[in-house]
């Protein structure tokens, strides 16, 4: 790996092409926390996002949040801000209900271009996790601006309004400068260890590498020179899964996107993930679902984000 940035080879992950392709050349894009978990799982590996800057409001449920090299783990609500590049990953409850806004890194430019870093020495390059049981009471009502902000975003994101993307782009302006002002309380996060930090990033490559091969947990732990407990280990302490978990969920994201955006059959899905044997990718997926392929193929198409 020398020489190697890491963000070379962590998946890199642009909503307007692997989940809404609709908004490809857009600087900002609003989901709910619900649908996109839906597409992308509970379990979010190991990503990152380049060029845009990325937010999520938990309105509830249990977070587990890995921004870098800080790992954030309490109730909602909370807000999480994720600078544009930064490898991040989360555990998310199944039940947890928020919102997700993803914003490109122009319009962050734009304010400091304004001056808001000189006014509060910040400059977007870090990450941010607000827990408003923490803030204290003279914020309080600065939490629930942040609650209604993302609310009328969400009502705008939704409708055919006048002046509808001016709109948009003013809330995501107010919240920017909002999640500044919450900046110097930032709660601190835990610092992840950095030799078990950079495993579980070796871990990541690893398993875009070779998660279509269906090599064992053996196979993985060797390349790392590690026993499978030890790879457990971290990998629960990190992601607070499993290895095995891990690397299935790397799959059913990569179904889901080859379902959603390719005219492919059963067949040729399982095929393209190393499977072989139809049956038992259709089985793999209910299991790791709750819903089969046909019924994911049938809900997604006809609720398409909007």
């Amino acid at each position: 790996m020398t020489g190697e940035k890491i963000t070379d080879w962590i998946p890199n992950i642009v909503l307007g092409e692997d989940y809404d392709q609709r908004y490809a050349d857009s600087l900002i894009h609003y989901e709910t926390l619900g649908n996109l978990s839906g597409f992308f799982g509970h379990d979010m590996p190991i990503h990152r996002h380049a060029q845009f800057l990325q937010i999520h409001f938990i309105r509830s449920g249990r977070i587990n949040f890995h921004i870098d090299d800080q790992l954030y783990q309490f109730s909602g609500p909370g807000c999480f801000m994720t600078p544009p590049a930064t490898p991040h990953s989360f555990h998310i409850d199944s039940s947890a209900d928020g919102h997700v806004l993803t914003i490109h890194e122009v319009l962050c430019w734009q304010l400091i271009k304004d001056g808001m870093a000189i006014e509060s020495s910040f400059n977007f390059s870090q990450g941010i996790c607000i827990d408003p049981a923490r803030l204290e009471t003279s914020q309080q009502g600065q939490w629930l601006l942040l609650t209604q902000l993302f609310q009328q975003i969400r009502t705008e994101w939704q409708a055919d309004r006048t002046a509808r993307s001016i709109a948009i782009e003013d809330y995501v302006r107010l919240i920017l400068i909002q999640l500044i002002r919450f900046a110097k309380q930032d709660n601190q996060g835990t610092t992840v260890n950095n030799d078990e930090l950079n495993f579980f990033r070796h871990f990541a490559k690893l398993i875009e590498d070779e998660f279509q091969h269906h090599h064992p947990l053996q196979y993985y732990a060797q390349i790392l020179g590690v026993s499978e407990s030890r790879l457990n280990g971290i990998c629960q302490k990190i992601a607070n899964r499993s290895p095995k978990k891990i690397i299935h969920d790397r799959l059913i994201q990569e179904a889901k996107r080859l379902i959603t955006f390719n005219a492919l059959s059963n067949s040729e899905i399982c095929f393209r993930l190393g499977f072989s044997d139809p049956a038992y990718f259709s089985r793999f997926f209910k299991r790791q679902t709750g819903t089969t392929v046909q019924i994911y193929r049938k809900t997604n198409l006809n609720n398409m984000p909007s």
